[in-house]
């Protein structure tokens, strides 16, 4: 499939959007302004050790930033220097900044981008180029602005000196340095955008904040951003003032704050930030150095023994920066420079104690969360650098799906038995903000049922059932099934037997009674689907969401007694299958990427062959192998409805394993690991990368940079995966556990699923719409496991659990919430149950022995069905592959043979 299809399909959802119809405008309105960027004077290049710096001569901003290994490409956006040559559109080198005289409360604004004019080229010792920057800055401007490039041995200086000229002194409230680099993918088909293109993500954490900067690939050099001189990382502010227009092939830019105390007193007013905003006072006759550093890491999983080489402190947490209040987590400090203190804002929202070192040069402390919500820990060192650690401390796992659950059933739980959409009984979709239901929408299917983001709610409902089921929601999610999917949002008939439509809603309102809509919502979109819109079965990415529905009934009514009581196990089985060939069948064109929520298809097929159904695991094996092949033949399979998309690399993976195409799944997951960082702040680590959903599944619609959102949990599933193929990669289980933790991480304290939290400066908040949640949740559950790792530099370590060591054993206790599986690495174990809880692990040193310790029984759940990796056993009889242990009305303990 070309990318001009792909594009093509997308224009024809999209292209009446107003959305797009303005983006188009300002590609319209940039291409009729004159270029003031001065790019008829010429050029000036420079070449150092790593790089091969080019400036444009008359404003000395960057015209192109290349890597010396590989000339030919741009960490910037030079290809269209040119077009976005004009005022208002960010260069790399360009500066804002807002000031005041101390003794007035206004604040003035300042920016090199506003309205360009040559700058004035100066000499300055030690650098490659310098300018004042006055000419291109306001008359009134009380300093004088010289801007440098220098180097520092192999590396690139890009440097602010800020002078105060008059005789009172000069508040500097803000100061922003836009990072412009390569992430327009506009335009690019999906190999010129892998080949081209960059994402990068910020570790917003003061004196040992960063910026990376990685190729789409995943592959090659990464650039490394640092702090150089009074450059702390103390926000991250986007640039919505530049033109360049923002839509689904491009987030925007954002600037690098060490000053942010003039936008937290007025457009951030009121928002808790990632840290304390700061002003600086210059004094008359006085100099004030800003500076940062580009340097260049060998490989994304080399990025942190970087930061030390280049001494910046290195924090490393342990299972992450998302903590339960249950898990004893850990923190690693590396830097040249003692600890002197800590502070823990709010107050008593966090604990830490030092430890003893460990052998490999860091010093460890214990971290406990003691109060549910955000937490920022600031390390102050003896040189006087601060580093800050974002947390987010939530409820013991158990307690926060319990909690989920709860909301879901109480508060979303719809029905309305005379609904004109027939929608009722189901979960609906919620606003939080409102504490109300969803029941009408201008985009249809979040009042429909059907898409991620009307589906979301009752998918989360399911997956809940599938690691902590409860007989009375499992019998309401039964009734919505066989009442609500089946015949409804399913047809049950005809020649789209078994398709999924696209909505329940819809808008017809010259068939629909008086007073169906509501005046106070906007249908003249898109969006609002008609009858005949919303019945379309042809989007397959509404078929995993009902496929998840079928494969966990079946599951529930396979492995527990009395939970499901409606349909036997044989019944739910036959329609997960059913549906999926239905989706190749109805919805061939998207049916073609990867979904989101793919590896349901996977666990399908596997228990498919475990009930040795032969025939119809022939023919779905048979049907994903298609799909799988034509991946094959694609350089980077990840489109979708989108241009370029970071769900599909779930399913890609996930089948390009199961069918031994390896090199497909090396370069999928490398792909992964490009925009999903490990960094200690609980918003970015295991963040895969999201911006444009909360237009299609938020309350606040805009184009942003999405923490949390289903990316995070739908790109955990391959990444473990990967890890326990993979078991001395840590750094794929720091990325996995990231985006699994990270993946529950908004859920309010009361258990609310929100779509995703919004990482604006000005808002710092979950979004009030539940959205597409559930996809989320889905990643969460059908992923949630424990691991056990011996780490060559770190020592023992739990992920998802609390270890208790003696001489010759590891006690390790499970505190994920199904407590279903857990993996062992230093014996490369993996063990799953299909029903049964795990209490807790016991692996002793010098035998190399496994002990388990089963829960003990409940009324639907007389025996464990657990599956452990090849070359292990256990002492009891098998069924469908798995050993099948009779529990008791206390603990089980058994232990595992290799």
């Amino acid at each position: 499939m070309t990318y001009k299809k792909i594009l093509l399909s997308v224009l024809l959802i999209t292209s009446t959007t107003l959305h797009n119809v303005q983006a188009q405008k300002y590609w319209d309105k940039i291409k009729e302004k004159e270029s003031t960027l001065g790019l008829e004077k010429g050029f000036e290049s420079y070449e150092t050790a790593h790089f091969i710096l080019k400036l444009v001569k008359a404003s000395q901003t960057v015209a192109s930033l290349a890597p010396k290994s590989n000339p030919d490409f741009d960490f910037t956006p030079g290809e269209r220097l040119e077009l976005r040559s004009k005022d208002g559109l960010y260069q790399l080198g360009d500066i804002n900044f807002r000031l005041r005289n101390t003794d007035s409360l206004t604040w003035r604004s300042y920016s090199t981008a506003v309205k360009r004019k040559a700058v004035t080229p100066v000499n300055k010792e030690g650098t490659l180029a310098a300018a004042n920057l006055s000419a291109t800055l306001a008359d009134d401007l009380p300093l004088d602005v010289i801007r440098y490039y220098a180097l520092d041995k192999e590396d690139l200086i890009l440097g602010f000196e800020f002078k105060n000229t008059t005789n009172f002194n000069v508040e500097l409230g803000a100061l922003g340095i836009p990072m412009v680099f390569n992430n327009i993918l506009e335009g690019h088909s999906l190999d010129e955008a892998h080949a081209k293109n960059v994402f990068f993500d910020p570790y917003i954490g003061e004196d040992a904040g960063y910026l990376e900067v990685k190729k789409l690939d995943g592959n090659d050099e990464v650039l490394l951003v640092l702090p150089e001189e009074n450059m702390p990382f103390e926000a991250y502010r986007p640039l919505l003032d530049d033109e360049t227009p923002r839509s689904i092939v491009f987030e925007g830019f954002h600037e690098w704050m060490p000053l942010s105390k003039a936008y937290a007193d007025k457009e951030w007013l009121g928002v808790s930030q990632w840290n304390t905003p700061t002003s600086v006072v210059i004094k008359p006759g006085e100099t004030r150095t800003f500076s940062l550093k580009f340097t260049l890491a060998p490989s994304v999983k080399e990025v942190q023994q970087t930061l030390i080489s280049n001494k910046v402190p290195v924090a490393v947490g342990i299972p992450g920066y998302v903590i339960p209040q249950n898990v004893n987590a850990t923190l690693f400090l590396n830097y040249t420079a003692a600890v002197t203190a800590f502070d823990v804002f709010p107050k008593g929202s966090l604990s830490i104690e030092k430890k003893e070192s460990t052998a490999n040069g860091y010093a460890t402390y214990a971290v406990k969360g003691e109060q549910w919500g955000r937490s920022r820990l600031t390390i102050t060192y003896a040189d006087g650098k601060q580093q800050t650690v974002n947390y987010k401390i939530i409820k013991a796992e158990d307690e926060l799906v319990t909690d989920f659950g709860n909301f879901l059933f109480d508060k979303q739980w719809y029905t309305n038995k005379e609904d004109l959409f027939k929608r009722a009984p189901s979960l609906i979709s919620y606003d939080y903000e409102t504490k109300r239901q969803v029941t009408e929408d201008s985009r249809a299917w979040i009042a429909g049922l059907s898409d991620e983001g009307g589906a979301g709610s009752w998918l989360g409902g399911i997956m809940k059932q599938l690691i902590k089921p409860d007989q009375q929601q499992v019998a309401k999610l039964e009734d919505f099934i066989h009442q609500t999917i089946w015949g409804k949002l399913q047809y049950d008939t005809g020649e789209n037997k078994y398709g999924v439509r696209k909505s329940l809603y819809y808008y017809e309102p010259e068939q629909m009674p008086a007073g169906t809509y509501s005046d106070t919502i906007n249908y003249k979109t898109w969006a609002a689907w008609s009858k005949e819109g919303a019945d379309d079965p042809g989007r397959s990415y509404n078929y995993p969401h009902v496929v998840a529905a079928y494969w966990t009934m079946y599951r529930l009514a396979r492995y527990h007694d009395g939970l499901v009581i409606q349909q036997n196990w044989e019944w739910y089985l036959d329609q997960a299958y059913k549906t999926i060939l239905a989706m190749s069948r109805l919805a061939p064109y998207y049916a073609q990427f990867g979904q989101m929520e793919g590896s349901v298809f996977v666990k399908v097929l596997d228990d498919l062959k475990r009930e040795k159904l032969t025939e119809k695991a022939n023919t779905l094996e048979l049907e994903m192998r298609k799909r799988a092949e034509h991946w094959e033949t694609l350089s980077y399979p990840f489109g979708s409805e989108m241009p370029w998309d970071s769900t599909g690399q779930e399913e890609v993976y996930m089948w390009s394993d199961y069918f031994g195409f390896d090199a497909k799944a090396a370069v999928t997951l490398n792909a992964i690991l490009a925009y999903m960082p490990v960094m200690p702040h609980w918003a970015y680590n295991g963040n895969a990368r999201r911006y444009w959903d909360f237009l299609y599944g938020g309350k606040l619609t805009r184009v942003e940079r999405q923490i949390h959102h289903y990316g995070s949990g739908m790109n955990a599933i391959p990444v473990l995966d990967a890890y326990r193929k993979n078991p001395t990669d840590l750094h794929l289980l720091k990325v996995g556990y990231g985006g699994l933790l990270g993946s529950v991480s908004n859920i309010t304290e009361d258990g609310f699923g929100p779509a995703a939290f919004h990482s604006y400066p000005s808002t710092l908040e979950i979004d009030y719409l539940s959205g597409d949640y559930g996809s989320n949740f889905f990643g969460y559950a059908i992923n949630t496991s424990s691991y056990l790792v011996k780490d060559p530099g770190f020592g023992w370590l739990a992920f998802g659990g609390n270890i208790t060591e003696t001489d010759d054993t590891l006690y390790l206790e499970l505190t994920t919430a199904a407590k279903n599986a857990v993996f062992i690495e230093p014996l490369g174990l993996w063990i799953t149950l299909d029903a049964g809880q795990i209490e807790a692990v016991t692996y002793t040193k010098n035998t190399q022995t496994v002990e388990l310790q089963l829960a003990a029984k409940d009324d639907f759940t007389p025996q464990a069905y657990i599956h452990l990796s090849e070359g292990f056993t256990l002492n009891y009889p098998k069924e469908r592959e798995a050993y099948v242990i009779p529990l008791k009305n206390k603990s089980t303990s058994i232990s595992i043979k290799k």
